[in-house]
């Protein structure tokens, strides 16, 4: 790739879906290639980002009404873009991100009722008209959440108020991601997250090697 050519990725799915080792399995493949990359998340991908993260998933006590929650969201991702994501790309750097708009379309949008348009028109404002290359929905069961998320495997940084949610939720959620794929197919590649995640990652590289390299 050359300067100015970056690449920007990003990775949506059910909560305990495995973003987080699929994530930094592409790390270890893109440094053995020799590729320069930006891992960051959303919320929390620059210093603001992380008071908002804070904010949203560790104080229930602050009853951050839906829409609040929305704005929040989109605050983080304005200056996610403007200071981390875009300068990063600019610089003809891949950027891996844990999560992008597609998120708040299917969770505020969807889930919890607040209008898919709303929030994509939000999203396109906080973006400056961007979004990424590649995202990579890993599918997972709706029933599976609950006992991924509560899993002791050391894995997990942390778990949020949005892992303890219904079934019903998820499923939502689930139809919500399913809809962003059959509307962007080029875009949104669907991989089934019940699979190993070697072989989810073999999935993952076969996506992008002809991309990247």
């Amino acid at each position: 790739m050359s300067m100015g050519q970056g690449y920007f990725i990003s990775f949506e799915g059910l909560d305990g879906a495995g973003k987080t080792t699929q994530i930094e399995l592409l790390e270890g493949w893109l440094e053995r290639q020799g590729i320069a990359y930006v891992r960051t998340r959303e919320p929390g991908g620059t210093p603001l980002g992380n008071e908002i993260r804070r904010l949203l998933f560790h104080q229930p006590e602050l009853n951050v009404t839906p829409l609040a929650e929305a704005f929040l969201f989109q605050a983080d991702r304005a200056q996610h873009f403007q200071t981390l994501v875009l300068p990063a790309l600019a610089a003809g750097k891949v950027v891996i991100s844990d999560r992008c708009f597609d998120s708040s379309i299917a969770y505020q949008g969807a889930a919890q009722g607040l209008g898919t348009d709303l929030i994509a028109q939000l999203s396109q404002i906080a973006t400056q008209g961007h979004a990424p290359d590649l995202t990579i929905f890993l599918d997972l069961d709706p029933a599976q959440v609950h006992a991924r998320t509560s899993a002791s495997d050391g894995r997990r940084e942390e778990q949020s108020r949005f892992d303890s949610a219904s079934e019903q939720f998820h499923l939502r959620l689930r139809r919500a991601f399913l809809q962003l794929a059959q509307d962007a197919p080029q875009r949104i590649k669907i991989i089934d997250a019940s699979q190993t995640p070697d072989r989810v990652h073999r999935t993952i590289i076969d996506l992008i090697k002809s991309r990247l390299i």
